[in-house]
């Protein structure tokens, strides 16, 4: 039996919806950026006691500020938000956040500017030392290759275990 029927002179070609399923899901995951399939993570810092306060995970293909406003994370109003370029935007959000400044080709940053993106910076440092110390455990610098629905789970376990090494 051949693999293509005529059926009233139209052809009829074998269905490979699950194929194409599988791959639109897996395209899902793709980032461009990167250049391979990602998973991004996004944590709130203490900056006083250090711990992780929330997380949240998304595919990589989605935008920092996107995951930010899609993860429904209400912060009281007093209280001052540090965040990277990537959360350009959040002031509409939260009126007492600062972020760093973006340059571009057409539009250099001033010298006020980088001072102000300094000053941030070393005030995010702490943000990063956390971020370093998750890296440890190889979930976010290598390759996830286990299933993506565990990821969530597995890293809200690290972030646990970090919160409890920082009481001992």
């Amino acid at each position: 039996m051949p693999l293509n029927l005529r059926l009233n002179g139209q052809k009829k070609v074998r269905n490979k919806k699950r194929i194409r399923h599988r791959n639109n899901r897996q395209r899902h995951y793709y980032s461009g950026k990167k250049k391979r399939h990602t998973l991004k993570s996004q944590i709130v810092v203490d900056k006083k006691s250090a711990k992780i306060i929330c997380t949240d995970f998304t595919n990589g293909k989605r935008h920092d500020f996107r995951l930010f406003k899609e993860s429904g994370l209400h912060i009281h109003p007093d209280i001052e938000v540090l965040a990277d370029s990537g959360y350009t935007g959040l002031n509409k959000y939260h009126a007492k956040s600062r972020v760093s400044q973006r340059s571009s080709k057409k539009k250099p940053l001033t010298r006020g500017q980088k001072e102000q993106n300094k000053q941030l910076s070393s005030q995010r440092v702490l943000n990063e030392n956390v971020i370093g110390k998750l890296k440890r455990f190889k979930i976010l610098s290598d390759r996830y290759r286990n299933r993506r629905k565990r990821f969530g789970l597995r890293f809200n376990l690290i972030a646990g275990l970090y919160n409890y090494e920082l009481k001992a």
